[in-house]
């Protein structure tokens, strides 16, 4: 039984899937702008939705830091910069994919 947790790094606009220690998925993100910056620390995945409506794109995983999500993007071109109001952009199909593998109450760390 794989043992997931997620690392988004900020300063590389990453978000990697690992196993115990060992990266199987990394996945390109947008994030928060200065003005609502991304929160770093240490939160719970608490919530899944499947085509959630508005911006959030194809999914939505909610963290335990309320408002605060990664989610998919009906704007691709946003992919790798800083321009969100604090959540975790990722690409649709990979948000997809992302959310079939990791459970609710998984890990997530946010670093700067």
């Amino acid at each position: 039984m794989p043992q997931y947790r997620i690392i988004v790094d900020l300063s590389d606009f990453r978000l990697y899937l690992l196993d115990g220690d060992r990266v199987v998925r990394e996945f390109p993100v947008a994030i928060g702008k200065m003005a609502t910056e991304t929160p770093p620390g240490t939160y719970l995945i608490v919530n899944k939705q499947p085509n959630p409506g508005g911006p959030f794109g194809a999914y939505w995983l909610g963290l335990s830091k309320p408002h605060y999500g990664i989610h998919g993007t009906n704007d691709p071109s946003s992919i790798g910069k800083a321009v969100s109001h604090g959540c975790i952009r990722m690409h649709n199909e990979d948000v997809v994919q992302l959310a079939a593998l990791v459970p609710v109450q998984t890990q997530v760390t946010i670093r700067p």
